[in-house]
């Protein structure tokens, strides 16, 4: 079977000199397969967006910016309220709204994806050891990792975008190792709903998370392990892995059940600055550059 996406990835890169402002636009990059952003966004998340447009969050101040792929335009969207943080991201065709995860807040933040306005932050723990990481969407809502606690969230997200009640799943199995700094990264959902991929940074390796009783499994790679993991992307039965250090990019094939997977390609560049995740704009892979090299940002600090 052809791989639908051709090797093309987009790296959206943090450049220029100029702290970020309402309606700020960066300059369209010399190649049309990287657009910078400007200095003072930390870049973490990226979500595909409608049309050809993306979104990218910052994990210093929570801001959102919305990039179009063919332009290099970027705008801000989120204008975040002083101490929130933006790490991974979700953007909802459905209802219209933008899921992000945040961080060391132990919330979620949503945001209408036209206007920006903050529809809510939504605690989904108040212990003060944790970090939300990411985001994956469902028909009926929002799973979200923690990299600290061996637990994952799920949102519930009516048709008219309400938002219901936060459902704490205690994982049990490999998935439940709080051993590491970090330890659960990406997320992704069968289509179905019934399985939830996470990828385990400590661990370098990539679980199957039953999300009715928590219980986990890891994903049989044949020996290979997936070190510096962090978001992933699920396109069918194939499975995106970032390893943000390594620079580079591993496409997964997995087995009909999601248990067993062979790395089929793995991607590098030299645009690559620490890229931590990936979202698919049509044929096209975009990767976002976090630059951890300068460090990794805290709420407000600077660059």
């Amino acid at each position: 079977m052809s791989n639908p996406i051709a090797g093309r990835i987009v790296a959206v890169l943090a450049a220029g000199a100029l702290a970020l402002g309402s309606g700020v636009t960066a300059q369209a990059a010399p190649r049309a397969d990287v657009i910078p952003l400007p200095d003072g966004f930390s870049p973490e998340g990226v979500a595909s967006g409608s049309g050809n447009s993306d979104y990218v969050g910052s994990l210093r101040d929570g801001d959102v910016v919305r990039a179009d792929l063919r332009s290099g335009k970027v705008d801000l969207v989120v204008d975040a309220p002083a101490g929130r943080q933006a790490v991974g991201l979700k953007a909802s065709q459905r209802t219209g709204q933008l899921f992000v995860a945040g961080a060391q807040a132990g919330k979620a933040y949503v945001y209408d994806t036209k206007t920006g306005q903050d529809l809510g932050g939504i605690t989904l723990t108040s212990s003060p050891d944790t970090f939300i990481n990411d985001v994956a969407l469902t028909k009926d809502g929002a799973w979200f990792t923690d990299s600290r606690q061996p637990q994952l969230y799920f949102l519930p997200v009516g048709p008219d975008g309400s938002l219901g009640s936060v459902q704490t799943l205690a994982l049990s199995g490999p998935a439940a190792d709080t051993s590491g700094q970090f330890n659960l990264n990406g997320v992704a959902v069968s289509p179905d709903g019934s399985r939830i991929v996470v990828a385990h940074a400590a661990l370098a390796s990539l679980m199957l998370v039953d999300p009715d009783t928590g219980e986990s499994t890891t994903i049989d790679l044949g020996g290979d392990t997936v070190p510096n993991a962090d978001g992933i992307l699920l396109d069918g039965k194939r499975l995106w892995v970032v390893q943000n250090f390594l620079n580079q990019v591993s496409e997964i094939r997995l087995s009909p059940q999601y248990d067993i997977g062979e790395v089929a390609s793995v991607t590098s560049d030299p645009d690559f600055r620490i890229p931590t995740t990936v979202a698919r704009s049509g044929n096209t892979l975009v990767a976002v550059n976090a630059r951890f090299d300068l460090g990794i940002p805290g709420p407000g600090d600077a660059e």
